[in-house]
């Protein structure tokens, strides 16, 4: 049964319709690989029942040629998405026992088209995190490891060694799809929390343009930066699964009201005749030669395809960090706000209302969180507003005319290195300078601000045996240039043989 998680969703799919295996057969599969995978933290709620139930629904409608188009494919979700009366955390413990009465969007359409629930995997909290190690469930351990690490399961089943992080926020995403415990699973983007985690695991993550996915049932963040999104094993896989995640929806404003494209025979496309811009303002101090490298390389692949390569300057994306942790941190606190012990969510006993809500804040809320929530509640205050959060407004406005600017003379998509390196150590960055660990989103959050869409794909690996991505950045409401362009990469680079389960 081992060989059914090997699988990609577009071979699954082919292999149920074919017969050559049933839904429930591929789910058992992907349960037994979970349980043996517990100390990768990667699932922090397993639904083993309701993924059969599921999988015995899809193979009644294979039988009866009903098929959706992802009829009976396993996949994991993370615990952002709101589940139907299955408990959905945001990675936090003052949402600890949240069950909710309604489905988000996303999952819905999902379950729509005939895929399985197997579980809610890990985050970090609320989405605030770049390595899965703020999340109140403990962190998520890459499946990866070191050339000559000394990483592997004890006696008792727990992890000895040093082990990495699988980037964040959406770490139990790009580890479950890394480590064959999914087909594919949903995640986020708010400031590169899909792309980032998937180019420290090898996996291939889209940040679609803001408005393509709903965001109604997903847990907030920032609520204008906020996007959701796969993260899968194939370029073609992320474009199977980002068909059916997306589409408009009238619970949500900010959902677009555009047809959703065959993203998936966008894949075959080719880039011929395209022009891929390199931003000069990319090359930053301190970047490895190994990236440096591998960028080079990926602008040479796609030259070969067809592509012509041009220079372009993005000249404001030096303040785009500074901007996005000022945006962010000021929607976080104003949607974090409702969490206050009253109406759901955990709630600690106080004298008066104020005590209440000052206790279940304060226990339910990790330290990060706690962070960003006094940096947003600071920079909207009296005196504050307009010398930090109306001028990084105005920076957001800056950085999306620089790209509207260089599409506008023709280009198609921007390639980037995807992170400034290869995964790092657990506990290795941020304890004593939470900036070190903001510095990871670099090359990401422009997307986010701009509100574009971004496609990392794993390109090679680095001196230590770790998986290295390339971002591509394409015009709004065009990812079907990024699957394209995307796929060209995957090919060049061929596909990362993904980590052995030294965890069973």
């Amino acid at each position: 049964m081992t060989e059914l998680t090997h699988l990609t969703i577009a071979e699954a799919r082919d292999g149920l319709k074919a017969k050559n295996f049933s839904a429930t057969e591929l789910t058992k599969a992907h349960i037994d690989a979970i349980e043996k995978a517990r100390a990768l933290n990667a699932y922090v709620l397993e639904t083993p029942e309701k993924a059969l139930a599921m999988a015995k629904a899809s193979d009644e409608r294979i039988a009866k040629g009903q098929a959706g188009s992802l009829e009976g494919i396993p996949l994991g979700i993370k615990d952002l998405f709101c589940t139907k009366d299955v408990v959905s955390t945001a990675g936090s413990k003052i949402l600890g026992n949240f069950n909710p009465a309604y489905e988000s969007t996303v999952t819905q359409n999902l379950w729509n088209d005939g895929a399985v629930m197997l579980g809610k995997l890990n985050m970090d909290e609320f989405a605030m995190g770049s390595s899965n190690e703020t999340s109140a469930f403990g962190p998520v351990v890459s499946p990866w490891r070191r050339e000559g690490s000394n990483v592997s399961t004890g006696p008792s089943g727990a992890i000895e060694g040093t082990h990495l992080v699988p980037g964040g926020s959406s770490g139990g995403s790009a580890a479950a799809v890394a480590a064959h415990l999914c087909l594919g699973a949903t995640a986020t983007d708010t400031g590169g929390s899909i792309r980032q985690p998937a180019a420290f695991t090898g996996t291939v993550g889209i940040k679609p343009t803001y408005g393509r996915c709903s965001r109604w049932g997903t847990v907030a963040f920032a609520s204008s930066l906020d996007q959701a999104g796969p993260i899968t094993r194939t370029v073609r896989d992320s474009a199977i699964m980002l068909r059916s995640m997306s589409g408009p929806d009238p619970k949500d404003t900010t959902c677009v009201d555009l047809p959703v494209p065959d993203f998936e025979a966008a894949v075959s496309r080719g880039v011929k005749g395209l022009k891929i811009g390199i931003p000069k303002e990319y090359r930053v101090d301190g970047m490895s030669s190994e990236i440096e490298a591998l960028w080079h390389q990926g602008a040479e692949w796609l030259r070969e395809a067809g592509a012509e390569i041009v220079e372009v300057s993005l000249p404001h994306t030096k303040y785009a960090l500074p901007a996005y942790y000022i945006v962010a941190p000021a929607e976080a606190s104003s949607n974090l706000a409702r969490y206050d012990g009253v109406r759901y969510g955990l709630r600690e006993n106080g004298r008066d209302i104020v005590d209440l809500y000052e206790k279940s804040r304060a226990a339910g809320f990790g330290r990060e969180v706690k962070r960003r929530i006094m940096i947003g509640t600071y920079v909207l205050s009296a005196g504050y507003y307009d010398a930090y959060y109306v001028r990084a407004q105005k920076i957001r406005t800056l950085i999306k005319q620089d790209f509207e600017k260089v599409y506008a003379e023709g280009v198609h998509a921007i390639l980037t290195p995807a992170t400034p390196s290869a995964a790092f150590g657990i506990g290795e960055k941020g304890s004593g300078d939470p900036v070190e660990m903001y510095l990871n989103d670099i090359f990401t959050v422009t997307v986010n601000m701009a509100g574009l869409p971004g496609i990392a794909v794993p390109a090679g690996l680095d001196a230590q045996g770790l998986p290295l991505g390339l971002q591509l950045i394409g015009r709004a409401f065009d990812e079907e240039t990024l699957f394209a362009t995307g796929q060209v990469i995957e090919d060049a680079a061929g596909h990362l043989a993904l980590p052995q389960p030294w965890w069973a």
